[in-house]
């Protein structure tokens, strides 16, 4: 609000052109997120954390390896689904400080991404396929079956963390340059 008081002693009262442009700014950071982009990384960041951690339950019945040992499906899972939880609430509530959370977080997502990828890939190769030890029928035994369906349930979780690792990198990007386009106003509430 801008207050102005001439010579005669009168004063106005007009909008000040600071708080409009604010105003306007905000309004198109709302418009922008409107377009339903943090909703629908949210949902596919949420799903993909969940689906990371239901298809890691079998391996539990296995052989434990580095990837079971250490949790890396669960921990990457559940940093999925935090990072399209706020994805989600970013969507909702508009804020260019709502936007920077989820830009951090988005990013940690990314990066514990990365981190399982490794761990999935390592674990792959440093456990590979075991020989068949077959019997009287041709029949390979049951630790050969076991090791399969565990490496094949590994290349399923590390496709599934290739994807969550393209669709944060994606995100992370959008919101850096919402983040760029508003930076002049991110201690304004």
């Amino acid at each position: 609000m801008a207050v102005t008081v001439s010579s005669d002693l009168s004063v106005s009262v007009s909008e000040d052109h600071v708080v409009k442009k604010l105003t306007d700014k905000q309004e198109i950071l709302r418009e922008s997120l409107r377009k339903g982009e943090p909703k629908a990384m949210g949902v596919s960041q949420v799903t993909l954390g969940f689906l990371v951690i239901t298809y890691s339950i079998p391996l539990l019945s296995s052989e434990f390896t580095e990837v079971v040992r250490f949790g890396v499906p669960w921990w990457s899972g559940i940093s999925f689904v935090i990072a399209g939880a706020f994805a989600l609430v970013t969507e909702k509530h508009n804020s260019i400080k709502l936007v920077l959370t989820c830009l951090a977080v988005t990013v940690l997502a990314a990066f514990i991404s990365v981190i399982a990828l490794i761990f999935y890939i390592v674990d792959i190769f440093k456990n590979s396929e075991t020989a068949c030890h077959s019997d009287v029928e041709h029949l390979c035994d049951d630790l050969y079956y076991a090791a399969m369906f565990t490496r094949e349930m590994k290349s399923i979780l590390t496709c599934l963390n290739v994807v969550q690792t393209v669709i944060s990198s994606a995100f992370s990007f959008m919101l850096y340059n919402e983040r760029k386009r508003f930076i002049n106003y991110t201690f304004v509430n």
